[in-house]
């Protein structure tokens, strides 16, 4: 046991947001641009014209990412303000309990 708890550190939070929020909007526009690119394969074969894949990249991926992103933004900031706030309060106990 250590003498002193480690208190917890709230300049990481905005980082691990942050990063977070970045990892989670890139993984959703790589999916939804895969997706797009297979529905607009799926859709020009049904028609029998060439596929738009500009489209997919310029007007379907950008705007899933940035909803999903926003999401995530939100979702992580709560998450890692809950966490350090439970932190905070459970290294307050183990300071007492010494």
């Amino acid at each position: 046991m250590y003498p002193y708890p480690r208190q917890p550190r709230p300049l990481l939070i905005p980082f691990r947001i942050l990063l977070i929020t970045f990892l989670a909007t890139l993984l959703s526009f790589a999916v939804s641009m895969l997706l797009g690119i297979f529905g607009s394969i799926a859709w020009a074969a049904a028609h029998h014209v060439k596929p738009n894949l500009p489209f997919v990249y310029r007007h379907f991926a950008p705007p899933i990412a940035i909803v999903i992103g926003v999401v995530v933004l939100v979702a992580a900031t709560i998450h890692e303000v809950r966490y350090y706030r439970q932190a905070k309060a459970l290294a307050a106990i183990e300071r007492l309990s010494f």
